[in-house]
């Protein structure tokens, strides 16, 4: 038996139960993974309330994301062997003690890059990776619009697009974390709870507005975020935070300019192994060399994982946030 966090039933952070359940020898392909940290992000809030369905139906464990040392694999496991650090993104399962992975998932994590760091970093800045690097390719003389720049994806774009050689604009709410985020690579950041971030965008650009807006907010961003963009600009929606966008015509986008719109997700991305390896890479040089620092801003056992959530939900975290088992 392994300690464990269930959802039984969808809603709020309290349906987050810590219980004891049964952890079989890994099977072909797996890995048993001991964690030594275990990432939180948005998506794991969207699972627990009923926002997105579970893929194993319920009661589930939720929780993508891990950090730390390999325990025992099952049959056919060549990439990764007991006693090998290693950090992953996966399907949901990581708040637990030990868990099972595809070890096709694992990657292999380098003594210089902490437990806590790993398990922080790989589904945020993975995501970062893919949004820079392959959703919409930035470099020198592009000029992005990303939101909630200093939550824990917010961060670390900061810090990448800067190395890309971009102009940077984010929002973020408050004086505290638009300071942070303007100490980690953004140009200019708009307080929205002041600021009329559309106005103040097309201020910033001379009224050019930008070739990109990177939106994980959803609801309250939308439909604003489209009039943030040039003409045959791309909105990229990647996240919910304040609710989902709501339905919309595709005649919005050309009334705003012909505009491109996508909802990428990570794991689309990294699906082939080669993809996951080569987006992992990258992501591992970066934090290694400091291009990129990973900002860790709350630690919480693992039994205060409703407390991890609600925190996370109500906005009072910047940074990355880490459950210790």
């Amino acid at each position: 038996m392994v300690k464990a966090i269930q959802v039984r039933e969808t809603g709020g952070p309290e349906m987050l139960v810590l219980a004891d359940v049964e952890l079989p020898p890994p099977g072909a392909g797996e890995a048993r993974v001991r964690h030594a940290a275990i990432g939180v992000n948005f998506i794991d809030c969207y699972f627990r309330s009923g926002l997105y369905p579970s893929p194993t139906g319920l009661p589930f464990i939720p929780g993508s994301e891990g950090a730390g040392v390999v325990e025992a694999v099952g049959p056919g496991v060549t990439l990764v062997k007991p006693g090998d650090r290693v950090a992953y993104v996966a399907s949901p399962g990581s708040y637990a003690a030990e868990r099972n992975v595809p070890a096709d998932r694992l990657i292999i994590l380098p003594e210089a890059i902490s437990f806590e760091t790993g398990a922080a970093m790989m589904l945020k800045g993975m995501t970062v990776q893919y949004l820079l690097n392959r959703t919409f390719k930035v470099g020198p003389g592009t000029t992005i619009l990303f939101h909630a720049a200093a939550g824990g994806v917010g961060l670390i774009a900061g810090a990448w697009a800067k190395a890309l050689g971009a102009t940077i604009i984010g929002t973020a709410g408050g004086p505290d974390k638009c300071a942070l985020a303007k100490s980690r690579g953004y140009d200019h950041v708009i307080d929205y709870r002041s600021e009329d971030f559309v106005a103040r965008v097309k201020e910033l650009t001379n009224g050019a507005g930008v070739d990109v807006v990177y939106d994980s907010i959803g609801k309250d961003t939308f439909p604003a975020s489209l009039d943030c963009l040039k003409p045959l600009g791309m909105w990229v929606t990647f996240g919910n935070a304040s609710g989902p966008v709501p339905p919309f015509s595709t005649q919005i986008l050309s009334q705003k300019g012909s505009l491109f719109a996508t909802r990428p997700t990570l794991f689309t991305y990294i699906a082939k192994r080669a993809d996951l390896e080569a987006t992992a890479g990258d992501l591992v040089a970066r934090v290694a060399d400091g291009t990129v620092p990973i900002e860790i801003s709350a630690r919480y056992p693992l039994e205060k994982a409703a407390d991890a959530h609600r925190d996370l939900e109500g906005r009072k975290t910047t940074g990355a946030v880490v459950l210790i088992p």
